[in-house]
């Protein structure tokens, strides 16, 4: 009978002996284990989730980079072109002044009729304007014709125009003879 009390004890019925109360404490533990497996399962599976994303770098990260070349220039957007400045001949700024003779061509935005209008109406100020910034230049500034473009461009688009931009500047002939 001593057997029969430590068995009620552990169960929690002091001295009951009912089969029912070990059915429900058994269903009890059975479920709790079931609860904590699936939790502890649930828990593994996130871990390993979470850890193989990182190692496979989808994270937003691409998984190899592509090396970008200083050189890489993107595709630009189709132009039209004013080359109705035509041919701007100076001497530079130099002790020993090189001729220069440029043939510029005006970039802009594909099907813009007002830009073009613009330019044919400032015609004599960007012939002026080119005129004088050339022979400004020493043999030097002129050997680094990006800057020249650039340089260029930006003071159309600052002070000749108004009501539109040029994209970009060309140059069809660009000659600098020195003697």
């Amino acid at each position: 009978m001593s057997d029969q009390n430590d068995i009620d004890m552990d169960t929690g019925d002091a001295g009951v002996s009912d089969g029912s109360a070990k059915g429900r404490s058994g269903f009890l533990l059975q479920l709790l284990k079931w609860i904590a497996i699936s939790l502890g399962a649930l828990i593994f599976i996130v871990t390993v989730v979470v850890i193989t994303v990182n190692i496979m770098g989808l994270t937003g990260r691409p998984a190899t980079s592509a090396p970008v070349s200083e050189d890489y220039v993107p595709l630009q957007e189709p132009l039209e072109w004013y080359q109705a400045v035509g041919t701007i001949q100076t001497r530079s700024s130099d002790e020993i002044p090189a001729s220069i003779m440029v043939d510029v061509a005006l970039g802009y935005t594909f099907g813009d009729k007002n830009t073009p209008t613009e330019l044919s109406s400032r015609l004599v100020e960007l012939r002026d304007f080119l005129r004088s910034f050339f022979h400004r230049k020493t043999v030097p500034e002129l050997q680094n014709e990006s800057r020249l473009k650039i340089e260029i461009r930006n003071f159309i688009n600052d002070n000749i125009l108004t009501r539109t931009k040029i994209r970009d500047v060309r140059f069809t002939r660009y000659d600098v003879i020195e003697q």
